[in-house]
């Protein structure tokens, strides 16, 4: 969420960054400060109403304990009735911070000044790619293809055992599968982040933390029985371990890295462009995630961006990164960078990480701050990054790497695997 603060200083800096992704109830910015407003004339009153009360209670004691206790009776009725008025005030108040908050998380994150503006993933601005396309002639087969060939996945498996979008990796599909995972994890702690297990499913206090909940999309697997949601990435608990925490400024950055099975129903997702691996309900995906003071968060997110390069390069894979467009942002971010790797047979590009920076938004939610070298009280700034998603990724190896006698392995993950070849 927005500070209030921020909101109450910035109020047309903000709806100019809102507009930038065609966020169209700027109005809800007015209502939320008037509502705020209101809150505080509430809290005021309450307050003062208090501290009548208060200093009555205070003067019945002194009359009761000299003898006079017509006055104290007198006085009594007087607390009664403020009583009455602050009950009355403490009611209205929780109604209206249940509305400050609604209204709060309506809004989405602004846009950093960089993000350029535009309305979908067709106005986004290419900033950078690296690797050459192969030719690979008329021969050219799509994932799919090869994995039926080589017998690496099998999607009819995955539909009979729970329905579509559910692969079932088999033989060397599911070796290399691990051995991405195991890749992506070694080369993230080299890096400096610390690995962690985390549960894969969150309760409804963590899915608001990140920005998940509410889900607007309706993309998170529910379990109402137990008020539980499955995890569409890593970030969700990493992110919630800090939640509700003081940090000190020397224990900052604080780097973490994770694999996990992500869940998301991809509502509405259908037709040929979500065949194959290009789009599941489960997948394996390794996360990483960044608390950094603010001054520093940009420099982060250009070395978590040159992190994901190292390993795109080592994979082998012809990629390009894309900042994305004010109306292609994403609600928490305020600058993403997606990465996407070429699909020779398909012939189109296939987005695998989404590198972002969310400044302070994340952590208003989740309540999550640090003690600066002053010893002020600041929102801690969150970054996250896939590194990597495994599924379009390994379309990207079987496609780009097949040859007549098979399916090369990138030299770096022959350590892994322990085959240079699928054949």
């Amino acid at each position: 969420m927005l500070p209030l603060a921020y909101l109450k200083e910035q109020t047309e800096k903000i709806k100019e960054g809102l507009a930038k992704r065609n966020f169209t109830q700027l109005e809800l910015v007015d209502q939320l400060l008037e509502t705020d407003q209101k809150r505080r004339s509430l809290q005021s009153q309450l307050d003062e109403t208090l501290s009548k009360s208060n200093q009555l209670a205070k003067e019945i004691g002194i009359l009761f304990k000299s003898g006079q206790a017509e006055k104290a009776n007198k006085l009594k009725t007087q607390t009664a009735d403020l009583k009455t008025t602050g009950k009355a005030l403490q009611e209205e108040l929780q109604k209206v911070e249940v509305d400050l908050l609604s209204m709060r998380t309506k809004i989405p994150n602004v846009p950093d000044q960089s993000v350029p503006a535009g309305n979908s993933e067709n106005d986004n601005e290419e900033v950078f790619s690296a690797g050459s396309i192969p030719d690979l002639g008329e021969n050219t087969l799509p994932h799919w293809e090869l994995a039926a060939q080589y017998d690496l996945i099998d999607f009819d498996l995955g539909s009979k055992i729970t329905g579509a979008g559910f692969p079932v990796y088999k033989g060397k599909g599911a070796k290399l599968q691990r051995a991405l995972v195991q890749y992506f994890l070694d080369k993230n702690t080299a890096a400096g982040y610390t690995e962690f297990q985390v549960p894969h499913l969150v309760n409804e206090d963590s899915g608001f933390g990140t920005g998940q909940l509410p889900d607007k999309e309706g993309q998170m697997y529910h379990i109402p029985e137990d008020g539980l949601y499955l995890i569409p990435t890593a970030e969700v608990p990493l992110t919630n371990l800090f939640r509700n925490q003081l940090l000190e400024a020397k224990n900052l950055p604080i780097c973490l890295t994770s694999y996990t099975p992500c869940f998301r129903r991809e509502a509405g997702s259908y037709g040929a462009n979500v065949r194959g691996l290009n789009r599941l309900h489960q997948f394996d995906k390794v996360e990483i995630v960044r608390l950094e003071e603010p001054e520093n968060s940009r420099a982060a997110l250009d070395q978590m961006v040159d992190h994901v390069k190292s390993i795109l390069e080592e994979l082998e894979l012809p990629y390009r990164i894309l900042k994305l467009c004010g109306g292609d942002l994403g609600f928490t971010a305020a600058l993403t960078f997606d990465f996407e790797v070429y699909s020779t047979a398909q012939k189109r590009w296939l987005e695998i990480s989404s590198v972002s920076t969310f400044n302070s938004f994340q952590s208003e939610r989740l309540q999550l701050r640090y003690k600066d070298k002053n010893g002020k009280k600041q929102a801690v700034h969150t970054l996250n990054g896939s590194s990597l998603a495994l599924p379009r990724v390994v379309a990207g190896l079987l496609e780009n790497h097949q040859t007549p006698n098979g399916i090369k392995i990138p030299k770096v993950l022959v350590p892994y695997t322990g085959f240079e070849t699928i054949n």
